[in-house]
């Protein structure tokens, strides 16, 4: 099998117009070649938001309702994003560094050369997406919901995944390095991946249950 495609990186301008504050985010805002530092944004409810070509650090964007947000080119660093409601977003060649998606729902969305490493992404739901040339890199996802969701070229790379939702997930050209699987629920929708060796003798009891198979207890 082929090595994992690797994300592609955003795409940013060598200069940006620097905000540090932000009244609210209106319908169909756009913030395009700007970098917000430090703006407290928790609780919106807007529609169609475009984020493009920018750099967010420190951004709180909390408990927000986001349908349809558009994120192209852009890189987070540090922002908490927890509870974010996002049904229908895209987000394409983002890079989100230290940040905090604890609860975060990215539910229909397409998600394509993202890298999300050093972050909190538990309790987080994918289902019904489509992640292509994603990594998930030293990520703590347990809890975390990929019921349904296709994934193409995705890496899991030292994550925490203990009771993951993998249920009626599909997948192609996947790795999962160094993870903890611990009870995670719908073993066969890691069909199509490739772990190490040691990962996968450890999970050996996961995948007995998903296939079915007794164990016979010795005398």
């Amino acid at each position: 099998m082929p090595d994992v495609a690797a994300p592609s990186a955003p795409q940013l301008p060598a200069q940006l117009q620097l905000y540090d504050q932000v009244g609210s985010l209106d319908h169909d805002a756009v913030l395009a070649e700007v970098e917000l530092t430090g703006v407290r944004l928790s609780a919106q409810n807007a529609r169609g938001v475009s984020v493009a070509s920018s750099v967010l650090a420190s951004v709180e964007l909390s408990d927000s309702r986001l349908e349809q947000l558009r994120l192209t080119d852009v890189r987070l660093t540090g922002c908490d994003l927890a509870n974010v409601r996002a049904p229908r977003a895209s987000a394409l060649r983002v890079l989100a560094d230290g940040c905090r998606l604890t609860g975060a729902a990215l539910v229909d969305a397409l998600v394509r050369d993202v890298t999300i490493k050093d972050s909190r992404v538990d309790l987080a739901s994918f289902s019904a997406s489509r992640l292509q040339r994603v990594t998930f890199d030293a990520c703590l996802l347990a809890g975390s919901d990929f019921v349904e969701t296709q994934l193409d070229s995705v890496r899991f790379h030292d994550c925490d995944l203990r009771s993951a939702d993998f249920t009626g997930a599909r997948m192609q050209r996947c790795e999962l390095r160094r993870c903890d699987l611990a009870g995670i629920r719908g073993a066969d929708g890691l069909r199509g991946s490739r772990m190490e060796w040691a990962d996968i003798v450890a999970m050996a009891g996961t995948w007995a249950g998903a296939l079915g198979i007794g164990v016979i207890e010795e005398d």
